[in-house]
């Protein structure tokens, strides 16, 4: 007798012989998060917070056994690129790291680069959760992965005004002079300065434009000089703030207040300013002095590693890697449809305190006032977590 199998049996034989044979999809080992950050350039001061951030809050929830997702702990892993502060870095960056398969961006610092990498984001449907950007009109172009728990410029104008009325009465800002940098940031928070004058009881009697990467600030220090304005709002880079400073005590102008928004945020301002840099007022999102679950241990890690408290960035991008795995968590898969769905859907309690977001990817977290005294940042408000009382009026630079 002959056994044998049929044209047709012997292929479906062969198939199944195959489909044995073949491996089977390997399961992945880590969750890969995808981060692109100014390591270098003019905002690399800013930069190197939002690394110490991402790093501390990865290292920290590895060590206590990864994420669940599914059911199953996996450990995190930070893919990190510097972008050296270029916007076209950013964008090429950020497909590399789609290539690699990451399931989320983390961003770095400033607002255009922010502002490149939405779109980016949203081109690969990767959801992207940023800090250190308060240009709110990234958030008004629809975009359905940007996420970022950070005041925007609307919400820094409001808290301003209950910040200035703290201040004793018979001396409060009656004056303001805005250096507007010639960006869509700067154009946008000079609105919400303007909106916040008639809460907070000043007049806006400067409003002087220049180009970033500027110079010579001369000309718009001494308008504000003439004018006799007893505060200065601006937002310049870090390079540009310090040249700003060094030309006001130059031409002996010192106002009652100088906020900075940016400038003064990373530790270089003190180290390269000394005395000079002091009494700044800055609105960093954040401090290390902030009442929250996780800033005790993210503060000794800091020291440890740097030397000093977590600076004011680190804390917000630490809190974006928690954001994140508390949505995997949620999602039960890493699939980074589920994971925009739930990072949406947040409402929890971070290092920067409680925070939920808006349907435009906007933040509700808490705010904060920061102020350089004897070369260190202190928390000046709210009253009810300060450190150190803010000095106001600030002293001559003459006299420091």
């Amino acid at each position: 007798m002959r056994f044998g199998l049929s044209g047709s049996g012997a292929v479906g034989a062969i198939l199944l012989l195959l489909l044995a044979l073949w491996p089977a999809p390997v399961a992945a080992q880590t969750v890969k998060l995808g981060a692109v950050v100014p390591l270098t350039g003019r905002y690399g001061g800013g930069g190197a917070q939002v690394r110490a951030g991402y790093e501390l809050a990865v290292e920290h929830l590895n060590a206590a056994g990864g994420v669940s997702v599914g059911g199953k702990k996996l450990p995190l892993e930070l893919v990190l690129l510097d972008d050296e502060s270029d916007a076209t870095k950013t964008v090429s960056r950020l497909e590399t790291l789609a290539a690699q398969e990451v399931v989320a961006y983390l961003g770095g610092f400033g607002s255009d680069l922010h502002a490149a990498a939405a779109s980016v984001a949203e081109k690969n449907k990767i959801p992207y959760l940023g800090v250190a950007f308060a240009l709110k009109k990234i958030h008004e172009q629809g975009f359905r992965y940007l996420f970022s728990p950070f005041w925007k410029s609307p919400d820094i104008g409001e808290q301003l005004v209950g910040f200035l009325g703290s201040l004793p009465a018979a001396a409060r800002v009656k004056t303001v002079a805005i250096f507007q940098e010639k960006t869509d940031w700067g154009a946008e928070m000079t609105r919400a300065w303007a909106a916040g004058a008639k809460g907070a009881g000043y007049q806006v009697v400067v409003q002087a434009e220049y180009a970033p990467g500027a110079k010579d600030f001369s000309d718009m220090v001494l308008k504000a000089k003439s004018a006799g304005a007893d505060a200065v709002f601006g937002l310049p880079t870090p390079p540009d703030g310090m040249t700003l400073v060094k030309q006001m005590k130059e031409l002996d102008y010192t106002p009652k207040m100088l906020l900075l928004i940016r400038a003064p945020d990373p530790p270089i301002w003190s180290k390269n300013l000394g005395k000079d840099g002091d009494f700044v007022i800055l609105a960093p999102g954040w401090h290390h002095a902030v009442k929250a679950p996780g800033v005790s241990e993210l503060n000794e890690a800091h020291q440890k590693k740097f030397g000093r408290p977590a600076d004011p960035i680190a804390g917000p991008a630490y809190a974006c890697v928690q954001i994140v795995a508390n949505a995997l968590t949620r999602a039960g898969a890493l699939d980074r449809e589920k994971l925009r769905a739930a990072v949406a859907a947040t409402e929890m309690t971070t290092v920067e305190g409680p925070v939920k977001f808006r349907p435009d990817g906007t933040g509700i977290v808490q705010s904060v006032f920061v102020q350089w005294i004897n070369g260190k940042q202190e928390l000046v408000w709210p009253r009810e977590s300060a450190t150190t009382p803010v000095v106001y009026p600030a002293p001559p630079f003459a006299k420091r």
